[in-house]
């Protein structure tokens, strides 16, 4: 599947909800020009709505910031809770794991290059929850790591917590780089990324 994109003014749908067209314009707008050089109002006119209307849903340009990553986060805690508590062994579920967060982030990589140039710029508040948010989804997938040193399936010479730095480290530039008409397709970056993982691991 290639990363996501969104539709310009022109290719809105008003029958969009508003609060998904709202987001679909701030997301495109904050990847092309930056949070701090976009304006409310920008937002407003391009989604067709009122400033009113915005306020509604999101009570500042701050809240669409972090909706913007929020939203993905949800959906990989969510694939990755189901993946870690299959009935896999620990190695497939890992591996599953450590694919999936490659796919998810680069089909939605206008929401990770957003989040990762511009989280700095959240409100102190925004900023510890989204910390919170994304140490829940490191710990569960820390947890996999550890159940498989833990058994034996994996080496244990590197800590845990270091592996699983060292690999976010790798999703994390995926912005900087991976290109939708680029050699290769999400799900092979995430099968490379997914063996290196594991190769690394193995006693």
């Amino acid at each position: 599947m290639a990363a996501s994109t969104t539709a310009g003014p022109e290719d809105i749908n008003r029958e969009t909800p508003v609060p998904q067209r709202l987001l679909a314009v701030a997301t495109r707008l904050f990847a092309e020009r930056g949070y701090d050089r976009t304006s409310v109002q920008e937002i407003v006119e391009a989604a067709g709505v009122t400033k009113g209307a915005l306020y509604h849903y999101f009570g500042s340009k701050d809240d669409l910031l972090h909706e913007v990553y929020a939203r993905m986060l949800r959906l990989q805690q969510q694939r990755l809770d189901a993946v870690a508590g299959s009935d896999a062994s620990v190695e497939e579920r890992l591996r599953a794991a450590a694919a999936d967060v490659v796919v998810t982030t680069i089909e939605n990589l206008d929401d990770a290059m957003i989040f990762f140039r511009s989280m700095h710029q959240l409100s102190p508040e925004k900023y510890k929850q989204v910390r919170a948010e994304r140490r829940r989804y490191h710990e569960r997938f820390r947890a996999l790591v550890e159940e498989g040193q833990r058994t034996g399936v994996f080496a244990t010479a590197t800590p845990a917590d270091l592996v699983v730095d060292f690999y976010f480290g790798s999703v994390h530039h995926l912005s900087t780089w991976y290109r939708t008409d680029g050699p290769l397709t999400p799900h092979q970056v995430a099968d490379h990324l997914a063996d290196l993982l594991l190769r690394a691991l193995r006693p």
